[in-house]
């Protein structure tokens, strides 16, 4: 495929490609995400799918749904996927879970990738599908993790935001190009709230039942024995449906929830971390 097909971000595109053109071999830490399957994408252009490797970091933080997707979107690129197997959850650090609760969680998959793969499968170099939009976030402890470990992020120096990523990966054809962003489990943990494998399973339960009532995107916030639902708006009015309303509460104190809520604020990215990082800059 020739850059010339990526119209206005065929810069981006090309300078990405500059970026891994001089490696035989190349890792991606990789989600199944936009970002990362994008990277992983332009990588298996431009060197092949057998010189590409998809790092998939698996741990009680990666729903089971989004596991299984990432293996299929890796398929579809054919891209072979390793799985790291990561234990955040030994860290008290990781599981006190304060705004740098991300930054401990890249450092043990950038750890585990240091330690047991670069060798095992001959890599050259390891990037990650940070893009221009989260470098500027200050609630994206992570990226320091990749700085320190010297992980590459070609689509952030080449300059491409989350718009131009997506448009990327719909000229590419990738079945996650309009997939919703999806972050880790954890991150529906109030932080200073410890972390623990039973509230993991529990934000899981609950949003794997919501989907199955067709609520595609959407957040469980785990307050004790309270769930608080994040909804796309155009769900907010419908989740109060008769019927409904009944399946909802039904599959969300199944998942071991008492009360049910829905945050009329609807979905917020960064709702726990960008509050208190924003209050200790200024």
């Amino acid at each position: 495929m020739q850059s010339v097909m990526f119209g206005q971000d065929r810069p981006g595109v090309e300078h990405v490609m500059r970026a891994l053109v001089s490696f035989d071999r190349i890792g991606v830490a990789y989600s199944g995400g936009v970002d990362s399957a994008t990277l992983l994408a332009l990588a298996a252009l431009e060197l092949g799918p057998t010189r590409v490797v998809a790092l998939l970091g698996v741990s009680p933080s990666l729903a089971a749904d989004e596991r299984t997707a990432a293996h299929e979107v890796a398929a579809f690129i054919g891209v072979p996927v390793v799985e790291v197997r990561t234990h955040e959850g030994d860290n008290p650090a990781y599981r006190r879970n304060g705004p740098d609760r991300c930054f401990h969680c890249k450092d043990e998959l950038f750890t585990r990738i240091d330690d047991t793969v670069v060798t095992a499968h001959r890599l050259d170099a390891v990037a990650y599908g940070e893009n221009v939009d989260d470098a500027l976030r200050p609630d994206r402890p992570g990226s320091r993790a990749a700085t320190e470990h010297h992980v590459l992020r070609p689509l952030a120096d080449a300059g491409l935001d989350k718009a131009a990523v997506r448009r990327i990966a719909r000229v590419l054809e990738l079945p996650c190009a309009d997939k919703p962003a999806a972050p880790c489990l954890a991150s529906r943990i109030p932080h200073f709230e410890e972390v623990s494998p039973e509230k993991l399973a529990q934000v899981e339960a609950a949003e794997a039942g919501l989907r199955s009532l067709g609520f595609a995107d959407c957040r469980v916030r785990h307050h004790g024995e309270v769930a608080r639902l994040e909804l796309l708006p155009e769900d907010i009015a419908r989740v109060a449906e008769p019927g409904l309303r009944q399946d909802v509460e039904g599959v969300v104190r199944a998942a071991g929830f008492r009360f049910v809520t829905v945050d009329l604020a609807g979905i917020q990215s960064g709702a726990f971390t960008l509050p208190l990082v924003v209050a200790a800059r200024d």
